[in-house]
């Protein structure tokens, strides 16, 4: 009887101290001071076509920007990797011409209240979509934010970026100057 409770004992001690360790680990995970480098992954697909209104109530139809290269950004204010990337992403906005780029964010699962306020706080005016029942986030088979979607100039896609990037850096320029270049 006394070795059965011993036992028992043995085994909640052993389970806390696994979650003990388990709990630390991801701790120390999450405060990591170096971010990991966002996944690029080359595409070649029609990118899904799309009308959603931003935060002003202006309509965006993907297809009528056909003949520009079209940066699709999915993000949130809760993220703080969505939120450290923004002010980069508005130096991009910025250097690029609108005749050739667009960039269109697009507010995955947030308040367009809360959107409006930090792009304000932070000085960034590129569009900020809604898209209340995330139809645009389901075509784009997004699983998580931020990710960002490269469109070429005849609506093909042609990058998925998942994770927060320096958006003014040059390999992002790099990679954006594939597209930029007219053929």
């Amino acid at each position: 009887m006394q070795q059965g409770i011993k036992l028992r004992q043995g085994r909640i001690v052993g389970l806390f101290l696994i979650m003990v360790v388990l709990v630390l680990g991801l701790l120390m995970a999450c405060n990591r001071k170096e971010e990991a480098a966002p996944m690029v992954a080359s595409l070649s697909k029609p990118a899904p076509l799309f009308t959603l209104k931003d935060t002003k109530e202006i309509s965006w139809d993907l297809k009528s920007l056909r003949g520009k290269v079209v940066f699709i950004n999915f993000w949130a204010t809760w993220c703080p990797p969505c939120r450290k990337e923004l002010p980069s992403m508005q130096e991009l906005f910025m250097a690029l011409p609108p005749s050739d780029f667009v960039m269109l964010t697009i507010l995955s699962n947030d308040k367009p209240a809360f959107a409006d306020a930090l792009a304000a706080k932070l000085g960034c005016t590129f569009p900020i979509l809604v898209d209340p029942e995330s139809k645009a986030a389901k075509a784009y088979g997004i699983t998580g934010v931020p990710e960002t979607f490269i469109v070429d100039r005849n609506g093909i896609l042609r990058e998925k970026v998942i994770g927060p990037w320096e958006w003014n850096s040059s390999e992002a320029r790099q990679l954006l100057g594939k597209y930029l270049r007219k053929n």
